[in-house]
């Protein structure tokens, strides 16, 4: 059982909305420093698993690993392994060393099931890596949107990884026409303050927002705006940006396999009358982009048709991107 599993930044968040003794009493029977059986068994039949990790200048990253069904999997309950390894060009490559921490995110889009673990890495060889939990909770399927993947070959040979210091006009068309992201977060150890309860709570995260297509407004400047919604009022995400507002954000094209690797400094809007130019936002999140990776297809799965969330209907859309 972790005591405290929420640290300063997720905890300030929780006072300011309203929420910190409902989550003081249920963080620690939700949160656990184990993966419960049923965690352990969705995690082995996904075919990719969306990563989050820290690099040298503490610079966030998301990243994909996918392989067939069982390449992740679990020889105890404190333990996962995932035999697969990034390739050349991904972020994740130059992280990935005994000892790093790492947020995982296993998520199964056309059943809207998705549970998260983060924790370090134990060991590391040439087939994979395995990763020690310190912390395991599972997510509520809310703005999931429904594709099923399928594994395809991996194309032969790499196109080049493509440096973009401001998004063009193919990474803007992505982003703004996007139904979903992934978004890497830490609270690195250097964010911590005195009386933190329980260092588990430090790390890195990996979590999925997802909105109607266009949900992720793209303005000039390079900004992009993200509402969010109701949520499990854990904060994970915006509490390690509270702490320290630096996110990594990915985006799949899911019809090619492109991914587009986003680094950015954020800010939160938590009150204000930009908040209600978008239905249902309950805080924006802006990302002002510092650069971004172009890996063209570089994920070996392809998609069905999306079926939009159901709770998406009460949500808008951004009436346009401001200059």
């Amino acid at each position: 059982m972790i005591a405290e599993p929420f640290h300063a930044g997720e905890r300030a968040l929780q006072v300011q909305t309203g929420w910190r003794e409902r989550m003081e009493a249920m963080g620690p029977r939700v949160i656990r420093d184990y993966m419960p059986d049923q965690h352990r068994e969705f995690f082995a039949q996904l075919p990719f698993l969306v990563v989050g990790s820290l690099d040298a200048n503490l610079q966030p990253w998301a990243s994909v690993l996918a392989a067939p069904a069982g390449f992740a999997h679990s020889p105890d309950a404190t333990h996962l392994r995932v035999d697969a390894l990034p390739a050349a060009g991904d972020p994740l490559a130059g992280q990935l060393a005994q000892g790093a921490t790492l947020g995982l995110l296993g998520i199964e889009p056309h059943t809207r099931r998705r549970n998260r673990m983060n924790g370090t890495v134990e060991s590391l060889d040439a087939g994979g890596f395995m990763v020690a939990v310190q912390q395991s909770f599972g997510n509520c399927p809310r703005y999931i949107q429904a594709r099923e993947p399928e594994l395809v070959a991996a194309r032969d040979g790499s196109a080049p990884v493509q440096r973009l210091d401001t998004l063009d006009l193919d990474a803007q068309r992505l982003i703004g026409s996007a139904d979903t992201l992934f978004i890497a977060t830490a609270y690195p150890g250097e964010a911590a303050t005195g009386g933190e309860a329980d260092a588990r709570s430090h790390g890195v995260d990996v979590s999925h927002r997802g909105g109607r297509p266009g949900f992720v407004r793209v303005d000039a400047g390079g900004v992009l705006t993200v509402p969010d919604f109701n949520g499990n009022r854990f904060f994970n995400t915006l509490g390690n940006l509270v702490a320290h507002p630096r996110a990594g954000l990915l985006f799949i094209d899911y019809d090619n396999g492109d991914l587009l690797h986003v680094a950015a400094t954020a800010e939160l809007v938590l009150d204000g009358p930009e908040i209600a130019e978008f239905e249902g936002a309950e805080r924006l999140l802006l990302l002002h982009v510092e650069h971004a990776l172009r890996r063209p297809a570089a994920l070996p799965l392809r998609w069905g048709d999306a079926a939009l969330s159901p709770h998406l209907d009460g949500t808008g859309r951004w009436a346009a991107a401001r200059a």
